[in-house]
Parts: C-alpha cells; sequence; structure tokens
C-alpha cells in the first residue's frame, strides 16, 4: 500500500526571512525607528575619530562662526568646532544613560527579586525606595557630586541611585504575582531549590516590564545628564557634553544659534528614540496596551 502525501510547497529561505522582516517591521515600528536611530546615533559616536575634527582645538580667530564646508555647524565662543563637539559628546551622553540604566536595571532587580520573595525584607526594603522617591533627583544628584566633586563616575552613581526605586517596586510587584502561581508551587514541592526556582521561573517573568523600564530609565539619565552639566556640577567643563555646550553657548543664541540647536537637537532625538524604543518594546510584549490606546 502506497501512502500518498501532499507535495511540499518549497519556500526560500532569503525570501522567508525578507517577509519575516517585513512583517515585524509593520507590526512593531516604534521598534524599528527608535532602535534604528539609537543604533545610528551609537555608530556615528563610535567612528567619530575618523571623521570628526578636534573638539578641544581653540581658536579665538575663528569665533561664533556660521557653519560652512568646513566647519559644518560653525564654531563656538572660543573657536571650538561645533560639529566635532556635538559628535563627542553624543559618547557622554548615551554612556552616561546606557551605564546608568543598566546599573539600576541590575540593582534593581536583584533587589525586587529579594524585597518580593522574602517577606522579612520587603518591609526594610520598601520603606528605604520610599525614601529615596521622597528626594528630588537633581538634589541628590548635586548632594553627591558636591560631595566628591565632578565626574563621569560619580555622575553615573548620582544618576543610577534615584532610578532605582521604580525599578524596585516594579520587579517587586512581579515577583509577588508569580510566586504564588502553581508551577512555583509545585517546584518547591518537588524539592527544587530556591536559587534555581528564581532563576527558571520567576527572573524571566520580569524581564519584558523591565526591557520598558530600562529604555525609561535610560532616556531619563540623558536628560539628568544634560541638566547637571548645563548647570555645572556634571561632566567636567574640559569634557565636551551636550549639557555643557548649551550652558557655555546660552548667551550667542542670536549670533550664533547652532552652538545650542545642535546639541539641543541631538539630545531630544536622542531621548526620543529611547522612548520610541520603550513604547514599542512594551507593544511588543503586552500586546492588549497597544489595543487600549
Amino acid at each position: 500500500m502506497t501512502l500518498l502525501s501532499a507535495p511540499v510547497k518549497y519556500v526560500p529561505t532569503g525570501r522567508f526571512r525578507i517577509s519575516t522582516l517585513s512583517r515585524l517591521a509593520r507590526r512593531h515600528t516604534q521598534v524599528l525607528i527608535g532602535g534604528g536611530l539609537l543604533l545610528l546615533l551609537i555608530v556615528l559616536a563610535l567612528a567619530a575619530p575618523l571623521y570628526a575634527g578636534d573638539p578641544v582645538n581653540m581658536d579665538p580667530y575663528r569665533r561664533l562662526q556660521p557653519p560652512s564646508a568646513e566647519m559644518w555647524f560653525g564654531t563656538d565662543n572660543l573657536g571650538r568646532d561645533v560639529f566635532a563637539r556635538t559628535i563627542i559628546g553624543a559618547r557622554i551622553s548615551l554612556m552616561v544613560g546606557l551605564i546608568s540604566a543598566v546599573c539600576a536595571t541590575l540593582a534593581g532587580l536583584l533587589i525586587g527579586v529579594v524585597a518580593g520573595y522574602v517577606r522579612s525584607f520587603d518591609n526594610v526594603v520598601m520603606r528605604l525606595m520610599d525614601a529615596l522617591m521622597s528626594i528630588p533627583t537633581i538634589l541628590l544628584a548635586i548632594a553627591l557630586i558636591a560631595l566628591t566633586g565632578p565626574g563621569i563616575g560619580i555622575l553615573i552613581v548620582a544618576i543610577t541611585i534615584p532610578q532605582l526605586p521604580s525599578i524596585t517596586r516594579l520587579v517587586r510587584s512581579v515577583v509577588l504575582g508569580v510566586r504564588e502561581r502553581p508551577y512555583v508551587e509545585a517546584a518547591l514541592c518537588g524539592g527544587a531549590r530556591l536559587p534555581k526556582v528564581l532563576c527558571r521561573h520567576i527572573l524571566p517573568s520580569t524581564i519584558p516590564s523591565l526591557m520598558v523600564q530600562s529604555a525609561i530609565v535610560c532616556a531619563d539619565a540623558i536628560l539628568t545628564e544634560a541638566g547637571l552639566s548645563f548647570l555645572g556640577v556634571g561632566v567636567p567643563p574640559e569634557i565636551p557634553s551636550w549639557g555643557n555646550m548649551i550652558a557655555s553657548s546660552r548667551l550667542y543664541l542670536g549670533i550664533a544659534p547652532m552652538t545650542i540647536f545642535a546639541p539641543g537637537i541631538c539630545l531630544a532625538v536622542t531621548v526620543l528614540a529611547v522612548n520610541l524604543l520603550g513604547d514599542g518594546l512594551r507593544d511588543m510584549f503586552d500586546p492588549r496596551s497597544k489595543r487600549r490606546h
């Protein structure tokens, strides 16, 4: 007896991949746009030494010049290349934002998991997080920097600490809902050790919400760094950053507007890209939120 089967239609792998990518792009346009803009900014910042000029060299004879073929964004009040300083400044803002988001996410994940699973530790941690949330971010950062002096390392610490409560409370709420699930109780009754249960059953449940919150923290950290640098308590003045550029050029807005518009537009585009990425990740991991809007 011969078994007949329907012919299988062959789909080329390349065509399948292209159609899959195009379908994902249509469904998650915000992730594509936000991630693409952020990736482009990172590549431009990392490759800055290959095409950007000297951001530190001063030439008083060429101060406040308009954009030209040689100086694409003109020069500032000290004769420095605004384009080079803007591109190099992207390194500082992106580095501070990304590192602060990663540090706050890892620390908040650890504290939130412990607080959500260990009841005796929960009350102490939540009161500490409430105390941190009651202090304005800018004031806490200024106080920490005033004690140690300006620097990129202390700036990252000063931005990371105020971001901990939001991450910790989010992870704790997820853990409180997951630890009562039947599969978690079954794993514990089956003899699984607590670290294994946390890593295999509880931590994966926190990742979708954690990725979205991390994007929000990163955007907030970039804005906080720019604000602190604008106030003169962030990155040292000799290091080019968007906040320093806006602060030093605010008196020359009418004469050389590009000295403020260039870093300001880059700052706005970076924060927009991170927010688009965060909103897209939220819609990707929770499609119900997209339908509600």
